[in-house]
């Protein structure tokens, strides 16, 4: 096999972090650029030498395109993704997968039949940050996993974004902005969540502009703007994640796992790297002794190199006939956790998950993107 072809639909502000990385990969040809604004997608083929740019329609006629790059926003997500599909590509597409259940779920289901792969962001549980503390887990640092607990608190893109209203808006606000990034980590180490129980609430019911032209405007919150989810996961752990846009207190990337044999923090599930490192128990307490608990770093494994690594892996997993790691099912899996929780905090009710997800696979700590392996 030779570089697999891919074409991309959508080249908003997070295609240039994709196309540094995918036009770097020597497993992967980045062979056209679609857009509605085809003047955008022009620009962004000449900027990093990109043979040809167009239309979606373009691009999934393109006859060396295998694999399709959806960037759209998360509103048509199924519907680009359905096109590709029908068009006989692969798909890799940023989160979340849908907006629904039902939609979602076809989209699956008609992959399946025609015999090509869906992958789904976010790619970082493949980042060597996420890696090496996966495999830290597995090689029993902290024992057996009990519980975990992740946050993301922000002040909210309301005071940073010239046009925030969309992430406050229905699919959106900082649970379908942020969570599948903490959701993806805590199934990639537990496997699939079975209940869950969520509380919502809105700091206000309108938020203001602060920055760009339309400083001043005000919008309507339409979804919490914080939320606190209980997951219960089929092996037995348990979790407590809290995210908002209503905190004074800006803390991102929290995420600890505590087991039967020690506690251990991971990088940001953000980002592609980061600090691992662990604390074993004090044992018995006695009167007047420290609490200080002398953390042990484990040492990064990987090459670090960021979004585009789902890709990569599609590809080279389609080459070996292995499944990839970040697979349509576990996306759909995150979004069904996301959708009842949802429902949870407006039901004040536990929500039973009813999909599954298989085991997500690790990520060699020899996997090196720059290789040539087709």
């Amino acid at each position: 096999m030779s570089a697999v072809g891919v074409g991309f639909i959508g080249v908003g502000v997070i295609s240039d972090t994709y196309l540094e990385n995918l036009t770097s990969f020597p497993d992967v040809q980045v062979l056209i650029l679609g857009d509605i604004d085809t003047d955008r997608a022009r620009a962004q083929a000449d900027k990093y030498g990109v043979p040809a740019s167009g239309t979606a329609e373009d691009v999934l006629a393109h006859p060396g395109v295998e694999l399709v790059v959806n960037l759209t926003v998360p509103a048509v997500h199924v519907q680009v993704s359905a096109a590709a599909v029908a068009a006989g590509k692969h798909v890799w597409t940023e989160k979340p997968l849908g907006l629904d259940r039902e939609s979602t779920a076809a989209l699956l289901q008609d992959a399946t039949a025609a015999g090509v792969r869906i992958g789904s962001a976010p790619d970082t549980v493949l980042g060597p940050g996420f890696q090496t503390a996966k495999r830290a887990i597995a090689e029993g640092v902290i024992g057996q996993p009990l519980f975990a607990q992740t946050a993301f608190q922000t002040q909210g893109p309301d005071l940073w974004h010239p046009n925030p209203a969309f992430l406050f808006a229905h699919g959106a606000g900082p649970l379908l902005d942020m969570g599948p990034y903490y959701f993806s980590a805590l199934v990639s180490l537990f496997g699939p969540v079975d209940s869950v129980a969520a509380l919502g609430m809105k700091a206000r019911e309108e938020r203001q502009i602060h920055a760009g032209p339309n400083t001043g405007n005000t919008f309507p919150v339409q979804v919490p703007s914080t939320i606190q989810v209980l997951t219960s996961f089929a092996a037995g752990q348990q979790a407590q994640s809290l995210l908002s846009f209503d905190s004074a207190l800006e803390r991102h990337g929290i995420v600890e796992i505590h087991g039967t044999e020690g506690s251990i923090v991971l990088p940001d599930p953000n980002r592609f790297e980061g600090r691992t490192a662990y604390v074993k128990p004090l044992g018995v307490l006695t009167d007047g002794m420290s609490f200080e608990q002398p953390w042990q770093e484990v040492e990064q494994q990987g090459v670090v190199v960021g979004r585009g690594l789902g890709v990569l892996d599609m590809v080279r997993a389609i080459a070996e006939d292995r499944p990839h790691v970040a697979t349509g099912e576990l996306g759909y899996h995150v979004l069904d956790i996301m959708l009842s929780a949802q429902e949870s905090a407006e039901h004040g009710q536990f929500v039973e998950v009813a999909s599954t997800v298989a085991p997500v696979p690790a990520v060699p700590a020899d996997f090196d993107p720059h290789a040539r392996t087709l």
